[in-house]
């Protein structure tokens, strides 16, 4: 896997987009995307955001794949992996939280467990859209600051995504809370308008 990895990181730009979209299709390479986008834009600063750009795209289309084949097949592979334990409990949140657990680890550069929302919102019928318009609004914010960090701190980037890796989980705390809320005051208005019409 490191000779793949290598072999893409050689690529630059393009090895990212291949990169993402494996990464995000299901097949485990945690942290890999951001560490590729990260060297690639201490590296040459011009094409920092290009990578951002084809990161973003690639994730995407990996995130589609992943929530295509799940629309296929993924319920019975929910029902067998989400019976008890852990896939349980995960099941359960995106139940009652939707697609705010696939937006906030997309949007995290710790990683955090995603591709069992991703197939919990394929095979749950949520609309492609929606799902997309989430996945989008998470990685390009993550990606463009990850090439900004790197384009200005270099090779440092990611010993400084480590130093603050605990504000990083507050800031994520504090947005799943807000976003939550703010979903729910919507659900409210539009149940309580629907009453009243």
């Amino acid at each position: 896997m490191r000779t793949f990895v290598k072999t893409l990181s050689a690529w630059g730009p393009w090895g990212i987009f291949l990169l993402a979209v494996l990464d995000s299709a299901g097949i485990p390479l945690p942290a890999a995307v951001d560490a590729l986008l990260l060297v690639i834009a201490a590296t040459d600063r011009k094409a920092a955001y290009f990578a951002a750009t084809l990161a973003s795209i690639g994730s995407a289309v990996g995130s589609m794949v992943l929530f295509y084949i799940a629309r296929k097949g993924g319920k019975a592979y929910l029902d067998r992996h989400t019976a008890t334990g852990r896939g349980k409990l995960f099941r359960e949140w995106f139940q009652h939280y939707g697609l705010i657990t696939v937006f906030v680890p997309a949007i995290s550069p710790i990683p955090m467990p995603m591709k069992l929302f991703v197939i919990s919102a394929g095979a749950m019928g949520i609309s492609p859209v929606s799902y997309l318009l989430t996945v989008l609004a998470a990685r390009i914010p993550r990606y463009f600051v990850l090439a900004y960090l790197g384009s200005q701190l270099g090779e440092g980037a990611g010993g400084y995504i480590l130093l603050h890796k605990w504000e990083i989980v507050a800031g994520l705390g504090a947005l799943f809370a807000l976003l939550y809320l703010g979903i729910n005051i919507m659900e409210r208005r539009r149940l309580s308008l629907a009453e009243s019409a």
